[in-house]
């Protein structure tokens, strides 16, 4: 398989970078192809500016501007090369520490930058007229995803009751707002808690589970995210009260 690793960390010796090139090591002794994405290494630019799209509007109205720059092939060539990155991968790893129960900002500025409109979103739906691809039939179906995240807090603190707060709620926007959006297989996540007081014998498990995760990312069963259009939401897409009737948090946009 050919594995696109997004990695966004500012130190290559760090715990996340000793578990990417533990993992990387991994598949390809198995086989397997993996293309980086090193975003503090790249230098990567963070900031959407009038020159991704070659624009010189006066105003810039970026939806309209990438989409023509999209369709015209002039976004910037750092765009363009994470966008062939994405297509060929069959594998997609976003792996990054928990700061400030987010991503860090480049990572977020690579997926403002990268999924423009008519790459990612806004593509018209083949079959159903005013709708476009997004939320399980987005533009990059048949790939999968994979989040790995590192968190200082210990795992508890992380989890439904847990005073740092679900993960599975801290993730919900780069999960189900971006890889989902976009049409990706999203399987759940890799937490590894505690990070800045890993042991050795506890750094060798984090290494393990992460490299067996990834290795069998095929088999992983993914999180049951429910598509926009199987019937279960309204016009307005809002899920009908027949399913998780009584319900507002964001576990409700699973299936059971």
């Amino acid at each position: 398989m050919k594995v696109l690793w997004v990695f966004a960390h500012p130190e290559p010796r760090s715990l996340n970078g000793s578990l990417r090139d533990h993992a990387v090591a991994a598949l390809e002794d198995a086989g397997h192809e993996v293309t980086h994405s090193d975003l503090y290494a790249m230098g990567w630019n963070p900031v959407v500016t009038a020159a991704d799209f070659g624009s010189d509007d006066e105003r810039l109205a970026v939806g309209p501007a990438s989409a023509r720059a999209h369709e015209q092939g002039s976004l910037s060539p750092d765009i363009l090369a994470e966008q062939n990155k994405l297509q060929e991968a069959d594998v997609v790893i976003i792996q990054f520490p928990l700061w400030w129960y987010t991503m860090p900002a480049i990572l977020k500025g690579w997926l403002d930058r990268v999924f423009v409109k008519g790459f990612a979103y806004g593509v018209a739906h083949p079959s159903l007229p005013g709708r476009t691809r997004r939320y399980g039939e987005g533009v990059l179906a048949g790939k999968r995803a994979m989040v790995v995240t590192t968190s200082g807090g210990p795992g508890p603190s992380l989890g439904p009751r847990g005073i740092n707060g679900d993960i599975d709620a801290l993730l919900f926007p780069i999960q189900h707002g971006a890889l989902f959006y976009v049409g990706m297989e999203v399987v759940p996540p890799l937490l590894v808690p505690a990070a800045n007081r890993l042991s050795e014998d506890e750094f060798d498990l984090a290494a393990k589970v992460l490299t067996e995760r990834v290795l069998s990312i095929h088999a992983t069963d993914p999180i049951p995210f429910r598509s926009q259009d199987a019937g279960e939401y309204d016009e307005q897409l809002v899920l009908v009260d027949a399913h998780a009737s009584g319900r507002t948090d964001l576990g409700i946009h699973r299936r059971s």
